[in-house]
């Protein structure tokens, strides 16, 4: 499921969950492949907060 659009704190919520959902399932978050868990949420916490970012200046 493709990530959502927005900057709300429901959708930066829903967009880390999509995230990590992904990593459990894949073991990547995207290209990168994280070792621990804790490392793999740091990492979709960044991204979520990078695409909301990106959408506020939009």
């Amino acid at each position: 499921m493709p990530l959502k659009k927005g900057k709300s704190k429901k959708v930066i919520s829903e967009n880390i969950e999509e995230l990590m959902h992904s990593y459990h399932k894949k073991g990547t978050i995207g290209t990168s492949s994280p070792k621990s868990n804790k490392k793999a949420q740091k990492q979709a916490i960044a991204i979520a907060f990078s695409m909301a970012k990106k959408e506020s200046k939009e």
